[in-house]
């Protein structure tokens, strides 16, 4: 903390909270296009953290999350640093659109390139002026559009202090997720940096239960690393992650019209009926949708007009079930209320 801290040139001294334009490259209007950092760095020492959304610029939940996060009267007295990146893909973000213009997907081009493509650009400033300053980070993400996700964190169980992450942030699922070929995890996880995702609602909507845990989360896994420093704040009820070492998609066995049986969160087991395929045309009966192991659904399509082979049902699978379910009975009857503040 006593070298000069940089980002895009601009110092970020003890005790300062600024909000920094990372230039991008311009429309095709010659419209500028930057990318806003908006930086917490406090009194004294600590870790360095950053917290990124809407990499997928359709995923607006963890843009709401960073806004909640950044309005809480703690992160003004954080021991270490705090960078956070409401929004990285700015243009999917403007377009309503999980991709970049050329449709290439952001997370899918880390750690990046100043002369490829423009997805390969904007992750090589992410990673060059973000990701290489941090101790660790957390990338907000959701599920794709009509899929929501249960509130889960996803890690990489092989990278040292993944684990320590994804137990800290607080959530009953931690699902033990391997790196993708050029995702931020990967990149980061490269050069030592942990990195944990976190995955709820879904993209084009903001959904109060996830906004609330994932706020929830961010500040513990901060008090975990010892930024936060609240003597006076009654200690908040822990919960106990239990780890999911696999996941599988319950898929379509026909095209047609489903209807759902079973909600996030529900406990199913091998063989049950979590849903029925009708004729829109009408036709006798119908034809179940059946779960191929135990688990708990975490993951769910909620269009109902499906194609033979659709994703309906992501399930998770743990050894210690019972624990799981009995934590997310607890999780899932948070009341859905409007709240600025943790």
């Amino acid at each position: 903390m006593t070298e000069p801290f940089k980002i895009a040139g601009i110092e970020i001294r003890p005790g300062e909270r600024k909000c920094i334009e990372l230039p991008a490259a311009q429309l095709y209007t010659q419209t500028p296009m930057n990318i806003q950092v908006r930086v917490i760095r406090g009194t004294k020492p600590g870790p360095c953290i950053f917290v990124t959304a809407a990499i997928h610029g359709d995923e607006i939940n963890g843009v709401e999350i960073i806004r909640r996060l950044l309005e809480l009267p703690a992160v003004r007295h954080i021991h270490g640093t705090l960078i956070t990146v409401p929004v990285v893909n700015v243009y999917g973000f403007i377009s309503l659109s999980r991709y970049l213009p050329d449709r290439r997907d952001l997370n899918r081009s880390f750690p990046g390139s100043p002369k490829g493509s423009l997805a390969s650009r904007l992750a090589h400033i992410l990673m060059n002026e973000i990701v290489t300053k941090c101790d660790c980070g957390i990338d907000l993400h959701t599920g794709a559009v009509h899929r929501p996700n249960l509130p889960q964190v996803r890690v990489n169980l092989n990278a040292e202090g993944s684990e320590n992450l994804g137990k800290a942030f607080n959530v009953p699922v931690v699902l033990d997720s391997r790196l993708r070929d050029g995702s931020l995890r990967e990149a980061a996880s490269s050069l030592g940096i942990p990195v944990l995702v976190y995955e709820g609602g879904e993209a084009l909507r903001f959904n109060e239960l996830a906004a609330r845990m994932g706020v929830r989360g961010i500040r513990r896994v901060m008090e975990s690393l010892g930024m936060l420093h609240e003597p006076h704040t009654p200690k908040r009820k822990s919960i106990l992650p239990v780890i999911a070492h696999s996941s599988i998609w319950t898929r379509a066995p026909k095209s047609g019209i489903v209807h759902p049986l079973k909600k996030l969160g529900d406990r199913v087991k091998e063989g049950e009926i979590m849903g029925l395929i009708v004729d829109p045309f009408g036709g006798p009966g119908g034809t179940p949708v059946k779960t191929e192991g135990d688990g708990i659904v975490i993951g769910r399509n909620n269009l109902p007009l499906v194609n033979e082979g659709d994703a309906l049902f992501h399930i998770a699978r743990f050894e210690k079930i019972e624990i799981v379910e009995s934590q997310l009975e607890e999780f899932m009857s948070l009341k859905e209320r409007p709240q600025a503040h943790d």
